[in-house]
């Protein structure tokens, strides 16, 4: 098995790390948390108190981290990945960032020869813990190769979308339609649930009809539909408001860039926005059915 650095150990990447150690990896994890990083210390896992440190050993080095800023400062500079890792190491960074930050970061990895790939996630937290998510790979078809054993300790769907970059523009354009898929979910059981409806047969009719969706089918916004939903945990963990915000700018600053139509994106990324302004950041992104049903 493989020797494995892990950076970034939040609601992602923490199972996800999880499960290159249930498949055998030998595993080095870093987080500027240490709290997070020193809980893996339980299950096996080698602790890095530093980037260097990490990294310097592994064969493969696995970033989830939360914005382009935070995977250009830790693939960067003196002491960053590219500066301390070995020659031949796999670099695979699944932070879901601008086009342009990953085609930068990608661009100084081969001035150190070393393959890269950007592998952003679908599928949330359940598919993190589950082993299930889906990988959109941008790179080179050789890194990718490289790459897959890994990936398939990770998730079940893995697409290669084209050149270094690639897998974020795919990943920007999934998690709008995510976004609008979930106010629209949000709005559509609201509007039932105000006129006399139960939400959960309201979401049931909805699921077997032509408005089936799935922030419907797998991630009820509504709280006590599906119990395992963050809707029915207070909204607490998952993939948070504030992110899903993150992720709508920047498919808006990629439109704005191609000069695409994008009405219902923008529209998304307001909602969003003065949802996180009423304080809401930290909750997962399906609370935004509180702005949309006033609670």
């Amino acid at each position: 098995m493989q020797r494995i650095a892990f950076l970034g150990l939040g609601n992602m990447g923490a199972p996800m790390a999880r499960n290159l150690l249930k498949a055998g990896h030998r595993l080095t994890v870093f987080d500027i948390v240490a709290s997070a990083r020193e809980s893996f210390r339980p299950l096996g896992a080698a602790v890095a108190s530093t980037i260097p440190a990490a990294v310097s050993d592994a064969e493969v080095v696995i970033t989830m981290l939360p914005s382009g800023d935070h995977v250009k400062a830790v693939y960067l500079g003196d002491t960053g990945i590219l500066a301390s890792a070995r020659a031949d190491t796999l670099l695979i960074d699944s932070s879901t960032i601008a086009a342009e930050d990953a085609r930068a970061v990608a661009s100084a990895a081969a001035t150190y020869h070393l393959d890269i790939i950007d592998a952003p996630v679908s599928g949330g937290t359940s598919g993190a813990e589950a082993g299930s998510l889906t990988f959109i790979v941008g790179g080179a078809a050789a890194a990718l190769e490289r790459a897959r054993p890994v990936l398939e300790k990770m998730g079940k769907n893995i697409f290669h979308a084209g050149d270094s970059g690639a897998g974020q523009v795919a990943k920007i354009c999934n998690n709008m339609l995510l976004g609008i898929q979930m106010l629209a979910t949000a709005e559509a059981l609201s509007l039932g649930v105000e006129n006399g409806l139960d939400p959960a047969t309201l979401s049931g009719i909805i699921a077997k009809s032509s408005g089936r969706n799935w922030a419907l089918e797998v991630y009820n916004p509504w709280p006590g539909v599906m119990e395992a939903a963050p809707a029915s945990r207070g909204y607490v963990g998952g993939f948070g408001s504030e992110l899903m915000l993150k992720d709508l700018g920047l498919a808006q600053q990629a439109a704005g860039a191609s000069r695409s139509l994008t009405p219902l994106g923008s529209l998304a990324q307001q909602l969003y926005r003065l949802h996180c302004q009423n304080g809401n950041g930290k909750l997962d992104f399906s609370s935004v059915k509180m702005l949309i049903a006033g609670s």
